[in-house]
């Protein structure tokens, strides 16, 4: 059975178009990737409504509650792993400068014994979408192709 998670895409209006708020994932094995962005998401609990999954996340892993906005469905996609990844976009404004996120523990080095806090997104930012494609996860690039087509 594959895993389930869900997240929003907030993207706010430019003079001269939009951009989309990406994090960039946190922990070690992310550090020194090119395509390292992503939309704020995570797992979607046993019996968890999506949506309410995908808000709890935002709020855990930025330290903010999600902005008033339409929540508008961008589907589902399928990420390599096979987890599966149901998005909603808000248009919304927000400050990176204001997230505090949540953290997760994991042993590194690996093999060491040696446990590790790691932030959850390690920083967040605005991206024009010509952009957000070429550092987003390759496999949640559809989102942005969704979302391009209702702007």
């Amino acid at each position: 059975m594959s895993r389930t998670s869900a997240g929003i895409l907030l993207h706010r209006a430019r003079p001269d178009g939009y951009e989309v708020l990406l994090g960039h994932l946190g922990g070690p094995f992310w550090t020194r990737r090119p395509r390292s962005w992503g939309i704020i998401k995570g797992e979607v609990g046993a019996g968890e409504d999506p949506e309410a999954a995908a808000a709890r996340e935002f709020t855990e892993e930025l330290g903010l509650v999600v902005p008033d906005g339409d929540w508008v469905g961008l589907g589902e996609i399928v990420q390599s792993g096979g987890k599966r990844v149901l998005t909603w976009a808000i248009e919304a404004d927000l400050d990176p400068d204001t997230i505090s996120p949540g953290t997760f523990e994991m042993e590194w080095p690996p093999r060491s014994g040696r446990r590790q806090l790691f932030p959850e997104v390690d920083r967040v930012a605005w991206f024009r979408p010509e952009e957000a494609r070429t550092v987003i996860i390759a496999s949640q690039q559809p989102v942005l192709d969704r979302l391009a087509e209702l702007r």
